[in-house]
């Protein structure tokens, strides 16, 4: 029997049976990943459980629309970010980098609203393609700087390092790790006043 949180009174649940179909518990009907999509894209919050164990597998899940995605040529991810990305899975970072996504994330979606508010305002079909290309590429900057700091060592486009990025500490405990950490530490407070900056600063034009 699948076990319910307190906090999925307001979302609608997903069943995902061993057949592999999935159940929506809002429409008593059977739904596609297509479908998951779409709610996402509609705002409609949800959750996934595993109609057997009861085990929440929406991260799973949602994973597995990105790569319907991808597959169907709608390419959002670049190949050195997946690398970059896999690279942090076990490294001692790990536990900052979905955060840190996270904020980045934000920060491009409170711009899109943005653009949206241009398209839809009183600019006549006007679209200010300079001040949007602008905030593109200060996106792009602030997301590469965001990666750079986290890697420890950036790669080309073939995976091979160029040796770029914070150094790892030679010796775990030592002066050169207490200093690297400091470092890290100072980059992650400069980044964090970036974000803030991107997010609130423009909603001020």
């Amino acid at each position: 029997m699948t076990t319910k949180k307190s906090d999925d009174q307001d979302r609608i649940v997903i069943k995902k049976y061993a057949n592999r179909r999935l159940y929506n518990t809002a429409t008593s009907s059977y739904v596609t990943l297509d479908h998951l999509s779409q709610m996402v894209k509609d705002n409609t919050d949800f959750v996934v459980y595993d109609a057997k164990s009861g085990e929440d597998i929406t991260r799973p899940v949602l994973t597995q629309i990105i790569v319907e995605e991808e597959n169907k040529g709608q390419n959002l991810l670049p190949i050195s970010f997946l690398r970059q990305l896999i690279g942090f899975y076990g490294d001692s970072l790990q536990g900052l980098v979905p955060s840190y996504l996270e904020q980045a994330m934000r920060a491009f979606g409170h711009n899109q609203e943005q653009m949206r508010e241009y398209m839809q305002g009183t600019m006549q079909g006007m679209f200010p393609f300079g001040q949007f290309e602008e905030m593109n590429k200060q996106n792009i900057a602030l997301f590469e700087q965001t990666m750079k700091m986290f890697s420890p060592f950036m790669q080309d486009e073939n995976g091979e390092p160029t040796g770029d990025g914070p150094k790892k500490p030679t010796a775990p405990g030592g002066a050169k790790s207490d200093a690297s950490l400091d470092e890290l530490k100072s980059q992650l407070e400069a980044m964090q006043a970036q974000l803030n900056n991107l997010a609130g600063g423009k909603s001020d034009k």
